[in-house]
């Protein structure tokens, strides 16, 4: 099914950020961007619409390539370096798909998962019993490695924080762009570590953070509320 990529009534639109515009690139109009996509060769489809926040402004794509695994954009209307300057800075935005059609693909957006009970997988790594809460997923970190922020059930939770308050958390810059589980998951525990080590103490927590990947997270249903978790031993607090 080809997807509608033009409204008329951008200002009703449901909108999803695309990217943030970075420096120009050459004279003639052309912007790198920074994603916020997994889709950008369908974003920046020639003809494709982006507008600005609440869509107040609508530019349309005119080309894009990628240079050293950069995205680089032209939108039509902006032909010099001048106006591709005066964009930087400018996180640019999307029409979101039809949520029966994602339904359909078995597809979901980032933000749709806020909110899902996290439960232990069947036949999990760490031997826990199968379908334990864990926790609730109250908000995903967004980037080249997305996480998902898991406020710890009680049974979870270490002594010293009082119950609905949220422990603060690094986002740790080594997972990101990584797509292996267990780097993924070695490098939230090594941020931990540092924090604590820093901070000369181990403070209870009552969150955590686990990559998302298909090795950690292996099945989501939105329908039922819920998402499974496969982590290794030490990268949710309680659970080894």
């Amino acid at each position: 099914m080809e997807r509608q990529q033009h409204s008329d009534g951008p200002q009703q639109l449901d909108l999803l950020r695309v990217c943030r515009i970075g420096r120009a690139q050459g004279l003639k109009g052309e912007v790198t961007v920074r994603l916020y996509t997994d889709e950008p060769e369908y974003r920046f489809a020639p003809g494709a619409v982006l507008y600005t926040q609440g869509g107040a402004k609508e530019y349309i794509v005119e080309r894009s390539r990628t240079f050293k695994g950069r995205w680089i954009v032209k939108l039509e209307g902006v032909d010099d370096r001048n106006a591709s300057e005066a964009l930087n800075g400018v996180e640019l935005y999307g029409e979101a798909d039809d949520p029966e059609e994602l339904l359909d693909q078995d597809a979901w957006y980032l933000r749709d998962l806020i909110g899902l009970e996290a439960r232990m997988a069947d036949g999990n790594e760490l031997g826990a019993p199968d379908g334990m809460v864990v926790g609730k997923v109250v908000d995903v970190i967004d980037g080249p490695q997305s996480l998902l922020k898991i406020r710890l059930s009680p049974a979870l939770r270490g002594g010293g924080t009082e119950a609905g308050e949220t422990a603060e958390t690094t986002e740790p810059a080594e997972a990101a762009g990584t797509a292996n589980a267990d780097e993924a998951a070695e490098a939230v525990n090594a941020t931990k570590a540092t924090d604590e080590a820093a901070s000369g103490d181990a403070p209870a927590e009552t969150t955590a953070l686990v990559p998302f990947v298909d090795q950690l997270v292996p099945d989501i249903d939105l329908d039922g509320g819920y998402l499974t978790l496969d982590p290794p031993g030490g990268l949710i607090p309680g659970l080894s």
